[in-house]
């Protein structure tokens, strides 16, 4: 796990070692153990090293291949490198270290991009090819490992945060108010924009070459690779043949991820995916230790009084014998990191990330890997009442206006030309609803069944929820230099989990029910009446956990923050809200963002994700404006 960075002049001036040394600099936290700098011609390639895999100088980056034609600047792990250096040593490949990313650098030199495909991992890398003085930029199917880059002029810039970028002295930036007002309105960015002008993240599964041969007029277009593809399954198959395999896909997905020459530990809540890895990896690793963040809950109310999971999460540690570490939330802790992370996230993502934010910051004191969950929900049907619509829609364009509204997660629909009213002429031909829709561009059938439009938003939810809890764990992580896996996102797995027919997915797809998102503990009502979600995962990993967890009701990661902003953290709240002099006004109408805060803390709708990205958008400004 690592930091890359670096930038291309495409109209052949030579590129500045100190200037790559800036950036590289930047995201030392990615990379305590080694950095390094290489410069030829028009480029220039950074890294930051933090060492899991072969921790001797032979990993230094940026590396050459052994026919000093390719260089490459590399993040993340590939856990099959073992086999894929056996198939290249077969064809006549020798190594110098025993790292996989001269795996991944020789894969490139043998199969050009087709080795993209070869690759069951996580990764963000760049190669420059010095005959034919191209660079490619590529990330993981999934985009477990960010990359953004951006285009100005005859410079390109790249880099595993954007702050990389912006160190670099010729490099301008500003507010991108389309993505603002895209945020606003989905909590997340659907299309590849950043709050940063100019800056754009290279999408999961795409890689991008640039030259400084080629025209200047040329625009340089992502290629595919990948894509999830929930719509095929074996009939033929039954449940218990599903559920086998599951299971033996399941602990390979664990053990392929235990691979280190460190120590690998595991985050532990009180729920059934995390507890699933925890003890898939226990069997094999005796003494490792797990970590849980709980909440004060003594200024709580209502449904927040079950979202301290420790005392769940410690009857699993004694299961299953771990070396277990506990830290506690309260309401001021949000105000000690806003600042820190806000910098290290740069971008805002799905959810309040400041819970994840203190169990990076815990798990940072005993370990360097750490093994999470997410994915076990978006692949395998855990949020059900997400997907009723998929159920009711008498067309496509029905489905898509709902599901719209459904994730119209901030601002009222309503309401959004009231709140951006300063900024709105500069945003109004901007239509959400098409960003949303444009999700879909690459399906050419209309679905026809319930099944049809589920799978659809299992597809949906990966390609942007599922994407952006990643950028949450990658960031959060490396701002405390510890790297996360995610074992069930590999790719075996994965593949599998798309050809499970919803049916084993859901149980009761005609009682469905809706339920509203920024309501505290929806999963807990929902529950208390279907208990539906994850049932062939549930039965599968039943034989590893207790069946208390396999079969308990699912709890997000959420701090009681809809109580803590109408209590203790009011004044906070209202510092931020009522100051005439929050910079979030020079976009924001006053009267619009007061009256819908207010909701809040009079108890009239829960606008907590609101007042969490208002929050997260001052410090925003405060940090990079």
């Amino acid at each position: 796990m690592c930091g890359i960075t670096g930038f291309l002049y495409t109209d052949n001036r030579p590129a500045e070692e100190v200037f790559v040394r800036l950036m590289s600099e930047a995201v030392a936290h990615r990379g305590p153990d080694g950095k390094g700098e290489w410069t030829e011609g028009a480029v220039a390639l950074g890294h930051r090293r933090l060492a899991i895999i072969d921790l001797t100088p032979a990993g230094k980056q940026p590396m050459i291949s052994a026919n000093n034609r390719f260089v490459i600047s590399y993040n993340g792990e590939v856990y099959n490198y073992k086999q894929l250096r056996a198939e290249l040593e077969a064809k006549g490949y020798w190594f110098h270290s025993n790292t996989d990313t001269e795996v991944v650098l020789n894969s490139f030199v043998e199969w050009g991009v087709d080795a993209l495909n070869r690759f069951n991992g996580m990764f963000a890398f760049a190669i420059w090819d010095r005959k034919q003085k191209e660079l490619t930029l590529a990330r993981d199917r999934y985009g477990i490992k960010p990359l953004y880059y951006s285009i100005q002029g005859a410079s390109i810039y790249f880099g595993s945060e954007i702050k990389a970028l912006l160190a670099h002295p010729e490099f301008t930036s500003g507010l991108d108010k389309e993505a603002l007002l895209e945020y606003f309105t989905f909590q997340n960015f659907f299309t590849d924009r950043t709050l940063h002008q100019c800056v754009r993240t290279l999408p999961p599964g795409h890689y991008l070459q640039f030259g400084p041969n080629k025209e200047r007029s040329v625009i340089h277009t992502p290629v595919q690779y990948w894509d999830y593809n929930f719509s095929k399954f074996d009939e033929k198959c039954s449940e218990e043949e599903y559920l086998e395999e599951l299971d033996r896909l399941m602990v390979q997905a664990v053990n392929r991820q235990l691979v280190a020459d460190v120590a690998v530990s595991s985050f532990l809540s009180g729920g059934m995916d995390s507890g699933t890895i925890t003890a898939l990896a226990a069997k094999q690793l005796p003494y490792m230790c797990t970590f849980t963040v709980g909440f004060d809950l003594s200024s709580a109310s209502g449904l927040e009084l079950g979202f301290d999971e420790r005392e769940k999460a410690e009857h699993m540690s004694y299961h299953f014998k771990t070396e277990h570490y506990e830290m506690v939330l309260k309401s001021g802790d949000m105000e000690r990191c806003i600042s820190d992370l806000v910098w290290h996230l740069e971008e805002p993502r799905v959810g309040q990330s400041y819970p994840n934010w203190y169990a990076f910051k815990l798990a940072s004191r005993f370990a360097k890997v750490v093994l999470a969950g997410p994915g076990g929900d978006e692949l395998f049907g855990g949020y059900p009442w997400r997907y009723y619509r998929a159920a009711v829609n008498n067309s496509f364009e029905h489905y898509i206006d709902q599901y719209y509204l459904f994730w119209n997660r901030l601002i009222p629909n309503t309401a959004i030309h009231k709140v951006f009213a300063p900024i709105w002429g500069e945003v109004k031909h901007v239509w959400t609803r098409d960003i949303m829709r444009n999700v879909f561009a690459k399906f050419e059938t209309t679905p026809n069944t319930a099944e049809d439009y589920i799978n659809h938003s299992l597809y949906f939810e990966a390609k942007t929820f599922l994407h952006g809890l990643f950028i949450v764990e990658d960031k959060l992580s490396m701002a405390h230099s510890v790297e996360t896996r995610l074992p069930f996102m590999d790719n075996d797995l994965v593949d599998f989990s798309m050809r499970v027919p919803v049916t084993y997915k859901l149980g009761n797809l005609k009682e469905i029910i809706r339920i509203n998102e920024n309501e505290p503990a929806k999963q807990a009502q929902y529950f208390s009446k279907t208990r539906d979600g994850k049932l062939i995962l549930r039965k599968a990993m039943g034989r590893y956990i207790p069946k208390e967890v396999s079969e308990r009701v699912k709890q997000g990661f959420s701090a009681p923050d809809a109580s803590w902003f109408k209590g203790e953290s009011i004044e906070y709240v209202k510092n931020i809200v009522h100051s005439s002099s929050s910079r979030i006004y020079d976009y924001f109408d006053k009267g619009a963002v007061r009256s819908l805060v207010d909701e809040h803390l009079q108890g009239i709708s829960n606008r907590r994700l609101f007042i969490w990205s208002l929050i997260y958008f001052e410090s925003w400004l405060q940090r990079f404006a």
